[in-house]
């Protein structure tokens, strides 16, 4: 072996940071990280890397400095044609220099060290600040690559891969110059996903950039497909601080289409293969693989967030092996777009009321909207037909793609994922986008005008025309603290981790009905008793929902718990009140398979719903689905910051029917720190609120109930609507009989609706009779909080 001064290539364990950037900065090294995490179970494949100083030593020892700047100085990577020739020529410079004789004879004597296996040839570019920027898919890597000769032109086309057009203007976008670059290149032992799984996983959520949960993307075969978006795969969101305290909080799972696989052809090439059905209808990891990778995660998190001093969200791309079944990370660098933003300002997109065309749906990057020109593009090389702010629709992209998106304002794809590199070069970019938009390109006309919507939720979609939006923002820095606490009512768990952002004291309403309607869409006995349901249509579309477990109503508590289970998630460990399912017979005979158990009532405001459905013979199978599904986001996912809360609960003699209900599912007040709240929406609940104090822990101030039963009047009616006012003395009196009572008896009391937001006096009045929590909709927190400081303070 030659001397230290001379080592060119290194094994793994003895790489510093200098040599192969997994992280930037020099304060770590790749050694110390396969060292330290090896010790923590986490396994690396075997593999040597090429030092920073073997890149230098090649244009020395090729005389090729002088003509690299040649090709690339004054360049204007704007321009293209220009881009394409300095590329070229700066990549026809590196392929035809020699390697140095001292760098292929460590490589070969490393390689046969290794037993000279197929091994995965990877690029990796070291820079001052690599955090500031991702490099994502800038440089080639190469897989299956078998034998000497192969090996070594692998590693040629490696170093030439430093100048690829998306390269070179890729760093000069960043501000990097050309020649304070250097390439590093990994040799590691292939994994056999080909004949398994492999995908992508981020310790942050990538679009909404809340730290506490792990992104896990996983599809068959190499994980090529899945960086490149060419493949919808399955995804994964793992709650963190339940995770590493034993817990299973698998809070969100989606199943991806899996089209195709990536494996080995002959040796040095790859080819991709169709996915048998049967297996497209599975996830591709089990639950078990699923926890132990986002346990890595956050280990790896945690290693680099130790040596940087500061929290760093790591990137990670793994694989597991067919062979051995055994899982290994395969390489790991920052997120460097969401762990950069500014918390102490809320943007936040909002498309205006609108009756436009949907043509198609994805999955969202991002939160914003854009509109403009759709242009279907198939090649980059149709980048003559771009217009700036133009949104690019195509098939999907790789980073070749990447001049035509510097001139995009938003991109939608056929095919891809959150962590494909269409998501992660947008996010980069700050562009919309909308990622695994099946047939868009067949969907969208070329030309038309089009509205991308990543506002609403996962789900991206996209608008025939140019519709109406706002931006809003708000400073979070500083807000004073109030003593009554400010909590937010949420419906949608798709929602949780961006309002997660705003400031408040928890969650005062969480509504299921939301996750019934839009996440689950059928009426939990038609699940419970399918040959009741009379509609084939309906049936058809029930089995087609629910394919893939073995029972239909599992399908019901599994959707409901990831529901619960993401809101909850979110503002952990802050309060969550969960109000039990509330849809009245009219609405839940609206959901699939729901007419034929449900009963036509005259006024099914005041019939049918709340507590008086949970014991019923009629429902109580259903209301032991909802048990099921929040003893799962309690005790399975450790999410025990959720309290259940009872609506329209008529009398306590009915309240004590609906505890014994939850104590025979195994909820049982009191046990594991479970508290139970009711609403107080009734007049029966102000005046026997001593009784209802009685059984339950807390109450909350429905006002819409409260103030149409306390004045008589139909809230859904427009002939008696300018009568109804939360502000009218008899309600005023209910309210504060109610939060007294509460008070005198030691129960938490708050209120879950707008009129505080929305009537300065009304909230005033709330403060003066010392309610304990004032929940407001997500856009009124802010300014609430604002003033009820005032109002606080002119108190004192």
């Amino acid at each position: 072996m030659s001397s230290p001064a001379l080592r060119l290539v290194l094994p793994f364990e003895q790489v510093g940071l200098e040599a192969i950037s997994l992280v930037g900065g020099k304060n770590a090294s790749l050694g110390e990280m396969i060292r330290e995490l090896s010790n923590q179970g986490i396994k690396v494949p075997s593999g040597f890397a090429t030092t920073a100083h073997a890149y230098r030593v090649l244009l020395d020892s090729a005389h090729l400095s002088q003509g690299l700047h040649d090709c690339l100085d004054g360049l204007d990577a704007e321009q293209l044609p220009a881009l394409q020739q300095a590329g070229a020529a700066a990549r026809d410079l590196l392929l035809k220099a020699p390697l140095p004789i001292e760098l292929e004879e460590q490589l070969l004597l490393h390689y046969r060290e290794l037993g000279s296996p197929a091994v995965a040839v990877r690029s990796s570019a070291t820079a001052e600040d690599l955090p500031q920027a991702s490099f994502a898919g800038q440089q080639e890597t190469y897989l299956n690559v078998e034998g000497e000769a192969a090996l070594l032109e692998a590693c040629r086309r490696c170093y030439a891969s430093l100048f690829t057009d998306r390269a070179i203007s890729y760093r000069q976008l960043n501000g990097f110059d050309h020649f304070d670059v250097a390439l590093s290149i990994g040799i590691q032992r292939m994994v056999r996903s080909d004949l398994a799984c492999s995908g992508v996983m981020f310790s942050l959520d990538t679009e909404s950039g809340f730290r506490d949960v792990v992104l896990l993307t996983a599809a068959y075969g190499l994980g090529e497909n899945v960086v490149q978006g060419a493949v919808n795969p399955d995804e994964y969101l793992i709650f963190k601080p339940t995770l590493l305290e034993g817990f299973a909080p698998i809070v969100s799972q989606r199943l991806g289409e899996k089209a195709i696989r990536m494996v080995y052809a002959q040796a040095g090439s790859t080819r991709n293969e169709s996915v048998p059905a049967c297996d497209r209808q599975r996830f591709a990891l089990d639950q078990a693989e699923v926890l132990q990778l986002a346990r890595w995660a956050c280990q790896i998190e945690a290693h680099y967030s130790e040596r940087h001093g500061q929290a760093t969200p790591m990137d990670i791309e793994w694989a597991k092996d067919g062979k051995t079944g055994e899982l290994f990370i395969l390489q790991a660098r920052p997120e460097t777009v969401k762990s950069r933003r500014d918390v102490n300002v809320l943007r936040s997109w909002h498309l205006e009321p609108h009756d436009a065309a949907l043509l198609c749906r994805g999955r969202a990057i991002g939160t914003s909207v854009s509109s403009g020109a759709a242009r279907i593009l198939h090649h980059p090389s149709e980048i003559h037909r771009f217009q700036s702010g133009d949104l690019l629709v195509t098939d999907r992209t790789d980073p070749d793609w990447e001049p035509v998106l510097k001139r995009a304002s938003g991109v939608v794809t056929n095919r891809g994922s959150r962590t494909c590199h269409a998501a992660i070069i947008a996010r980069e970019m700050g562009i919309t986008a909308v990622v695994g938009a099946d047939q868009a390109t067949e969907r969208i006309l070329d030309g038309e005008t089009i509205t991308l919507s990543c506002c609403e939720g996962d789900e991206g979609r996209v608008y025939r025309g140019a519709l109406p939006f706002r931006v809003e923002e708000s400073a979070v820095g500083d807000l004073p603290a109030t003593r009554t606490q400010i909590l937010m009512n949420v419906g949608n768990p798709e929602e949780a981790f961006n309002l997660a952002a705003i400031p408040c004291d928890g969650v005062g309403l969480a509504r299921l009905e939301f996750i019934i309607a839009n996440q689950i869409r059928v009426h939990p006995m038609a699940l419970l008793h399918l040959n009741r349901v009379v509609s084939q249509d309906e049936q058809q579309a029930i089995l087609q929902l629910t394919a893939g477990y073995a029972n239909p109503a599992d399908y019901y508590v599994d959707r409901l718990a990831q529901g619960i289970g993401r809101l909850a998630a979110a503002f952990y460990p802050r309060p969550v009140v969960l109000r039990f399912s509330d849809f009245k017979s009219n609405e839940y005979a609206k959901l699939l398979g729901g007419s034929g158990f449900e009963p036509v009532e005259a006024n099914p405001m005041l019939g049918w719903r709340g507590a008086s459905r949970y014991t019923s013979p009629a429902f109580r199978e259903a209301f032991a689905l909802e048990c099921k599904a929040l003893i799962a986001v309690r005790q399975h996912m450790g999410l025990s910051n959720v309290i259940p809360m009872v609506p329209f609960c008529r009398t306590p003699e009915e309240g004590d029917r609906v505890l014994e209900e939850m104590a025979l599912h195994g909820l049982v007040r009191g046990e594991q720190g479970l508290e139970v709240y009711v609403m107080c929406e009734l007049p029966s609940n102000v005046m026997a609120a001593e009784a209802f104090a009685q059984r339950f822990d807390g109450f909350s101030i429905g006002s819409n109930d409260l103030t149409q039963l306390t004045l008589g009047l139909d809230r859904d009616s427009a002939l008696v609507a300018e009568l109804f006012d939360e502000r009218h003395p008899a309600v005023l009196e209910m309210v504060r009989l109610a939060i007294r009572t509460a008070k005198q008896c030691g129960s938490k009391i708050g209120i879950c609706g707008q009129a505080p937001s929305d009537y300065p006096e009304f909230a005033e009045f709330l403060v003066k009779e010392g309610i304990d929590s004032i929940s407001l909709n997500p856009d009124a927190v802010i300014k609430t909080r604002l003033a009820i400081a005032s109002i606080e303070q002119q108190l004192c």
